[in-house]
């Protein structure tokens, strides 16, 4: 499996900053925040699978578009994934008609250009081999990170999480670990910020890493626009050991 990143950045502004999306192989997107908008028409048409980590909209912000963008290049549904009750967000406050058409009954409900796909925690998600397992998060909203597993090797996601002990767990059961993408959106001097908002900061995740047994590639997602230096200042000198590296936008990482 290959994934891009689209983007990883907790907000915008400048040429380089997009929010969260990545793209696996051709036809899968993980989130679909701003980064998707670099994409092109025909690369939008051929995506075939969204997996969303949860409903904020720095990681949804490109779905709606995206969707009436391509839907005269598709023959067959858009599946979005997420949990029951990301899915009923969007369903309520994305499209609702009021801030966007319905999808899943344009044209009409028997052939949408849109389905959504709910999804349960451990639930293993197989397409054309590769498996994706949603695993446990710990945020303001209901949220998930996502295990990719293309049977020679595994990438694991965070997706947005604070403290989270269940998700360690299901981390060190991954035999092949290869790749890590963990998010620390905030600097030291806003720890109380990270803690309020569930995401993570330099030492709390110096703390969450310690609960690490696997060897693998750490890459450091999410930081905030404006924090960036700081927060990898922070990052290398309380995380040094485990050599993490920033995600960078149209960084391809195979497993």
């Amino acid at each position: 499996m290959k994934l891009r990143v689209l983007g990883c950045s907790g907000g915008i502004g400048g040429r380089h900053l997009r929010t969260t999306s990545l793209l696996v192989d051709h036809d899968i997107l993980i989130d679909a925040g701003t980064g998707v908008a670099d994409l092109s028409i025909g690369e939008l048409a051929v995506i075939d699978h969204v997996f969303l980590t949860h409903s904020h909209l720095d990681h949804i912000a490109s779905l709606p578009l995206m969707i009436d963008t391509v839907a005269d290049r598709r023959h067959t549904p858009l599946t979005v994934y997420g949990s029951a009750a990301v899915l009923d967000i969007l369903r309520r406050h994305i499209f609702n008609w009021a801030i966007w058409p319905d999808f899943a009954e344009v044209p009409n409900a028997d052939t949408p250009l849109m389905r959504y796909q709910a999804i349960e925690l451990g639930q293993v998600i197989t397409l054309d081999g590769r498996r994706i397992t949603a695993l446990p998060a710990e945020h303001t909203v209901p949220a998930v990170g996502y295990h990719l597993d293309s049977g020679a090797a595994s990438l694991v996601f965070s997706g947005d999480t604070g403290i989270c002990d269940p998700f360690w767990h299901a981390v060190n059961r991954v035999a092949n670990l290869k790749h890590l993408i963990i998010e620390c959106a905030f600097s030291n001097r806003e720890q109380r910020l990270a803690e309020l908002s569930k995401h993570l900061c330099p030492d709390m995740l110096a703390a969450e890493l310690q609960k690490l047994e696997r060897a693998c590639e750490i890459h450091i997602t999410h930081l905030k626009p404006g924090q960036i230096e700081l927060t990898m200042e922070e990052i290398e000198r309380c995380l040094g050991n485990f050599k993490p590296r920033m995600l960078q936008n149209n960084q391809v990482l195979e497993f």
